[in-house]
């Protein structure tokens, strides 16, 4: 059997167990998102996203991180406050996790085997790091921070 995303699992920022398999059949974008990053204006950019084509079948997945100059210090519980404050997101916000070290949530460990960065490096270097997974639940591209979310709407398109 492929690997994919569905074999592994995440809270929710809830704390609820979420089986990746729930979106089987479903264009998926993974992001490790921070509140106080240069990059959490893309907060906006991946609601717009999830309003274009979520009912096409895109899930967008957001894992807090507190790993890149401790930009996100908040609870999980301010933390989605403050997603639906600024930015009124409906996409599916997880709890703060890690993504890098030996604390890593193991869904990012796959991510990061299936879809090395620059030079094959395996480790994320920064907030907003984005894995575009297709209805197969594999990993089709990494984009790094930099890469603005509608940037990414011609791959999504296309694996929808």
């Amino acid at each position: 059997m492929t690997k994919s995303i569905y074999q592994y699992e995440a809270n929710d920022y809830r704390g609820e167990t979420i089986n990746l398999s729930k979106y089987t059949d479903k264009v998926v974008l993974i992001v490790n998102t921070a509140s106080n990053c240069g990059f959490t204006p893309q907060y906006k950019g991946l609601q717009q996203l999830h309003e274009n084509y979520h009912q096409q079948g895109l899930e967008i997945l957001a894992f807090p991180c507190n790993q890149f100059k401790q930009q996100e210090q908040a609870s999980n519980e301010e933390i989605k406050s403050f997603c639906d404050l600024q930015f009124n997101i409906k996409f599916e916000l997880f709890s703060k996790i890690d993504v890098n070290g030996e604390n890593a949530l193991p869904l990012f460990n796959f991510l990061k085997e299936q879809a090395p960065g620059i030079l094959g490096s395996q480790s994320i270097k920064w907030n907003f790091t984005k894995f575009l997974i297709n209805k197969n639940g594999q990993v089709v591209k990494r984009f790094s921070p930099l890469t603005k979310p509608y940037a990414i709407e011609e791959y999504i398109e296309e694996l929808l």
